[in-house]
């Protein structure tokens, strides 16, 4: 997680950017195309700063930022860095990192959404123009106009099945092959039979023809069909996505020198420079050098911590100050960060192992359904003898029990769902995530980044002489340290004698891994650790003053994000326990539980002890909410039963996260669980709606009284009243 996450709302974060991508999507190709993570920008005005300072450069052809996704497409010259593109956007106040964009390939393509759409449109401009041709039938056109009118209509409605009903024709044909059933099979035979025989009527000169039936079979079955799929499509692998976060290129030592290498060609034991502001490539010890190491991506440490010869290093973390020298452990596939990758991989296939409502009624639905038109066929042959009244009442029992109802029960409940939560500033992006955050009986939260706003801020410096705080300040103005930040911005008034003081500052130099130190009027001053400046280290965080023989303390805290504490209580209240899981160090992690009113706290949590804590918590039963932020976090996301992260979050962990927060409060964490709860209430209804409806229509179509026409609008009715039925959400 980044510690130096921002989140704001602003109209620009709300609208998802659709002509971004499309605009994205649509540059001309270069010598080469560069892909950037952006995690920290989050209005329109970061991505006018972000393309205008890109653009700006003689080596970029052309930039664009996608808000939704956080990331920058470049279109630069052939020997353009990416490292490069990135240390100018963090000079100017964006943090960024480069993205393997061969990783990323097609991830944006929704080929399958489009086709859905079209068939769906299809469908629909079919079924209006049927319809009004019905109109003449049904108002008393006879004999030869009659049979032109339903020629036409066959001539309309075959081709636009054909088209149309394919995915259901599709998927009924693999699961036959497979010699078993799904809901596909009745809703084909439905359309083939209805369509069948209106063309039978038809040709035999037959008072009814059941094209508009078909057709509007068609439509609203493509409909729900669709609306459950937008629900999916956001939920990509976020496996993809932690390896595209890998960095690509290395740069290796040899006894020839210095050279820019793939890192899927290093090997155990190379060398490797890792320059100040680079992520490190590959796990490794460090050789020579020192320098600070930000962690907060895989452990959620909220601070940098030093490193020196000896010192173990991960792919993924950044290094901060000085240039180092890293013998490699482990690169590429068997590095940190791929495990994490497999990690996510795993948990996500569990996950989608959840059965769905609507699953588990299919299973019961589709043979009964079946065995009823079949029946239906066999008893009134035996008793009529006549093979067509027979195929009519069959027909119309497959189109009356057709599962119209049932396949909108869910999409319908989710839509009104997410538009509600939508308002409220989460984004749904899982169809299955409101039943399963329903069923949650614990909610695990992450620390920094989630509880807090992953910035540390100075606490009052009131004990602290004025002239020291200047002095620091004007330190701490030659580092990019997140401490140096918080002290740089502290904004005190200051006396003309504390700005002369800052004038004299000379010298100016950043030791890596310790400190920053100068000279002020012949007395060197230094600002750094505990042990370098010769200070008695205080509880917390903080950092360090060296003035003469003085020592100062400057203390740090994060703060809470808005709502933090309200939503904890109110999840409690609701019943939930609630966990606090940090990477962080066990005084700070304490800190936030108490502040927050939680009792269960665990400190210094790894990555995959964060995945291992969630998945034994559900192996005993327990239904999981994780709400966290970090790259640390994705496998426990992934690994938990529902899970929710914030809109500041990494790509890879908004990925692989159920519901997304889109504002800076968790206020709203408890109205989603309650939501949740309301939507399933609300499927279930629906399901007993359709139930109650199948109830009464089956027996008139078994009896024959219902003409497959008369049944298509049964089954039309009854699809209205379950999405009357999920607008209550609203």
């Amino acid at each position: 997680m980044s510690s130096r996450a921002q989140i704001a709302t602003c109209p620009a974060c709300v609208a998802a950017p659709a002509a971004e991508e499309a605009a994205a999507a649509g540059m001309g190709m270069g010598d080469r195309q560069i892909l950037l993570s952006l995690p920290d920008i989050h209005c329109a005005a970061c991505i006018s700063g972000i393309e205008r300072a890109l653009n700006a450069r003689s080596d970029v052809r052309r930039a664009r930022v996608n808000l939704t996704l956080k990331r920058a497409t470049i279109e630069a010259d052939t020997g353009t860095e990416a490292a490069d593109l990135a240390e100018a956007l963090t000079r100017i106040g964006y943090q960024a990192h480069e993205l393997d964009a061969g990783s990323l390939s097609g991830s944006q393509s929704d080929k399958a959404g489009r086709e859905l759409l079209m068939r769906l449109g299809v469908a629909g401009f079919a079924m209006m123009n049927v319809m009004l041709l019905s109109v003449a039938v049904w108002s008393g056109a006879t004999d030869a106009t009659r049979d032109l009118f339903h020629w036409i209509s066959a001539t309309i409605a075959i081709p636009t099945i054909a088209f149309s009903a394919q995915p259901f024709f599709r998927h009924a044909w693999s699961a036959l092959r497979a010699a078993r059933l799904n809901m596909d099979v009745p809703i084909s035979l439905a359309i083939l039979l209805a369509a069948g025989m209106s063309v039978y009527e038809t040709a035999q000169h037959g008072q009814h023809a059941y094209f508009d039936a078909a057709l509007s079979l068609t439509f609203f079955l493509l409909a729900g069909r669709y609306l459950d799929h937008r629900t999916r499509s956001v939920a990509r692998s976020a496996a993809a996505e932690l390896a595209a976060l890998e960095v690509p290129r290395a740069l290796k030592l040899s006894g020839d020198g210095e050279a820019m290498t793939s890192v899927a060609d290093l090997r155990p034991g190379d060398l490797v420079r890792v320059l100040p502001g680079a992520r490190v490539p590959v796990d490794g010890t460090i050789e020579t050098g020192s320098s600070e190491v930000d962690r907060s991506l895989l452990t959620g440490e909220s601070l940098p911590v030093f490193a020196g010869p000896e010192t173990r290093v991960s792919t993924g973390e950044v290094n901060l100050t000085g240039a180092l020298t890293v013998r490699v452990t482990a690169a590429g596939q068997d590095s940190t960060l791929h495990r994490l990758a497999d990690l996510v991989a795993i948990a996500e296939t569990t996950r989608n192992r959840y059965t769905s409502l609507a699953d588990r009624a299919a299973r019961i639905y589709a043979p009964v359904v079946h065995l009823l038109s079949f029946a239906a066929f066999g008893v009134w042959l035996w008793v009529s003898g006549d093979v067509r009244l027979s195929l009519n009442i069959a027909v119309a029992v497959l189109i009356i029990t057709c599962p119209c109802a049932l396949g909108l029960a869910v999409p319908a409940v989710t839509t009104a769902a997410s538009g509600r939560l939508f308002r409220h500033g989460m984004l749904i992006k899982n169809a299955t995530a409101l039943e399963r955050l329903a069923e949650i009986d614990t909610v695990v939260f992450d620390k920094t980044g989630t509880l807090t706003e992953g910035r540390p801020r100075l606490d009052d410096p009131a004990g602290c002489r004025p002239e020291d705080l200047a002095l620091a300040q004007a330190l701490a103005r030659g580092s990019a340290h997140p401490l140096a930040a918080a002290l740089a911005e502290h904004v005190p008034d200051r006396s003309p004698t504390e700005v002369r003081q800052q004038s004299d500052i000379e010298h100016l130099r950043e030791i890596a891994g310790h400190g920053i130190e100068a000279v002020c009027q012949g007395q060197t001053l230094r600002l750094g650790r505990a042990d370098w400046v010769g200070a008695t280290p205080v509880a917390g965080t903080a950092t360090y003053l060296r003035v003469g023989d003085r020592t100062v303390a400057f203390r740090f805290t994060d703060s809470l994000r808005d709502g933090a504490t309200e939503a904890v209580k109110a999840l409690q209240r609701q019943g939930k326990s609630v966990i606090l899981l940090s990477g962080d160090h066990p005084s700070a992690v304490a800190d936030i539980a108490g502040r927050t009113s939680i009792d269960a706290f665990e400190a210094q949590v790894l990555p995959d002890e964060k995945s291992l804590y969630i998945k034994t918590l559900c192996e005993r039963g327990h239904k999981v909410l994780m709400v966290g932020d970090g790259l640390n976090d994705t496998a426990a996301l992934a690994a938990a039963h529902a899970s929710i992260s914030p809109a500041s979050a990494l790509e890879a962990t908004r990925v692989v996260s159920d519901i997304v927060l889109l504002g800076n409060s968790l206020a709203p964490l408890p109205d989603a669980v309650i939501t949740a709860g309301s939507a399933t209430r609300r499927i279930k209804e629906n399901f007993a709606i359709a139930a109650l409806y199948n109830a009464v229509a089956i027996p008139v179509a078994l009896l024959g009284f219902a003409t497959p026409l008369a049944a298509a609008l049964a089954m039309s009715a009854s699809s209205v009243s379950v999405s009357l039925n999920a607008l209550r959400l609203r």
